[in-house]
């Protein structure tokens, strides 16, 4: 990719040969006039002179206007310069006068049409995904950067505990348990219940007999465990198996206890009041406080990972898709189309008409402020090479010019003479 160092250099080098051959034309013109004199060839002589006087006179001009012909402080001589400051005034009040009115801005919006453009632009993936990737490359990872993590963490709890102590978890209880008064719903979740608790104790049979050999007399010597043992699972399993049956005596009383309670959750102020408790409790707990710190930089952390993936983040090319999409939803809506341009034919037209004055003073200011040298330099560098024409057109056309006297003259001393 071609670089702005690399271009003045090839502006520098098509600048020096330009005057080269401008020189080169005007030395040319030297050596005719030389070989005029020395040869007595009238005819080329009024050609040399007039070249030689048509050369000089440009290349005076030309370097006039950047600095002073051979160093001499002559007048009117490097007006760039000199006269930086009256160039700045002068463009600014140009500016704010000829290119910031109206009636010429505005058929200059409606010829250009932004939104059209913009819209067009935006829609091509190509266009998209380098938007997309300044954003997540530098403007992302900028942002991170900028944001201190102790306010963030700072500002998630508060707003967590805020959000949380907003809520009254008693009436979100009562009002997921709600379900389970009515209908087959209670009933078929005790029995799920029950036939884990079933499943459960089938499966734990070795770890109650050991609980019960730990617990019975050393002096039994074993003899009652495995009775214990026996009645205990047998006593659980008859009570499990028992109460799996809807119509059973234990499974009414159940059923009537799981009823009293849900009925108190739903109607006590109390028991809502400690259920809220005790959920706060455990939100105020270090290790949930310690969680919820920890969510910012999980986040910073994610955020990090998939940017540093390049053209497979999830981020970039979501952003990408965004704009893309952005553009084509604006292409395919006329009356948004007529939104955008209007707002910048009317609102931005507004800003600049009413702030020409400011824009024309801060186009003076800026070339006030420039170094007059500099300056000089570098429009030299951009026009130099253009300018070299004049020296060249001068010297060919005062050559020209000189044939021309010369032959005028020729007819006088011979008509008339």
């Amino acid at each position: 990719m071609e670089t702005n160092i690399d271009r003045d250099i090839a502006k520098v080098k098509a600048l020096k040969k330009m005057k080269r051959n401008a020189l080169g034309l005007l030395g040319i013109a030297v050596l005719l006039f030389l070989i005029a004199i020395y040869f007595k060839i009238p005819m080329l002589q009024a050609f040399s002179e007039a070249a030689m006087v048509g050369g000089i006179a440009d290349w005076f001009a030309v370097v006039a206007l950047f600095r002073h012909p051979m160093g001499i402080p002559i007048w009117h001589t490097a007006i760039i310069p000199t006269k930086k400051n009256e160039i700045g005034e002068n463009l600014g009040n140009f500016v704010s006068e000829e290119f910031l009115d109206r009636e010429k801005l505005e058929i200059k919006l409606d010829e250009f049409n932004f939104a059209t453009k913009a819209s067009e632009w935006l829609s091509h993936e190509e266009n998209a995904d380098k938007i997309a990737s300044v954003v997540a490359l530098n403007i992302v990872p900028g942002i991170l950067r900028t944001i201190k993590d102790e306010d963030v963490r700072k500002f998630i709890q508060v707003q967590f505990k805020e959000k949380i102590e907003g809520i009254n978890f008693g009436d979100w209880v009562a009002l997921a348990l709600e379900p389970l008064q009515k209908g087959n719903v209670k009933d078929q979740l005790l029995t799920n219940l029950l036939e884990v608790m079933s499943a459960e104790l089938t499966n734990n049979k070795d770890l109650i007999r050991k609980k019960v050999k730990a617990s019975t007399p050393f002096l039994s010597f074993g003899l009652a465990d495995k009775s214990i043992t026996e009645g205990v699972f047998n006593g659980l399993q008859d009570f499990l198996n028992e109460a799996k049956n809807p119509e059973s005596t234990v499974r009414l009383k159940i059923d009537e206890y799981v009823y009293n309670f849900l009925d108190k959750i739903k109607n006590s102020e109390e028991m809502r009041v400690k259920i809220n408790d005790m959920i706060l409790g455990f939100v105020g707990k270090k290790e949930v406080q310690d969680y919820i710190n920890g969510i910012w930089d999980e986040v910073k952390l994610s955020i990090t990972n998939d940017i540093n993936k390049g053209d497979d983040s999830s981020i970039k090319n979501n952003i990408a898709n965004l704009i893309q999409g952005f553009g084509n939803g604006i292409k395919e809506d006329p009356l948004m189309i007529d939104k955008i341009n209007n707002f910048i034919k009317n609102d931005l037209l507004s800003v600049l008409l009413n702030n020409k004055k400011v824009i024309g003073d801060l186009i003076s200011s800026t070339v006030k402020s420039w170094d007059g040298k500099e300056v000089s330099e570098k429009l030299e560098l951009e026009i130099g090479k253009d300018l070299q024409y004049i020296r060249i057109n001068g010297t060919l056309v005062g050559g020209v010019i000189g044939l021309v006297i010369y032959g005028v003259e020729q007819l006088y001393h011979y008509f008339i003479v």
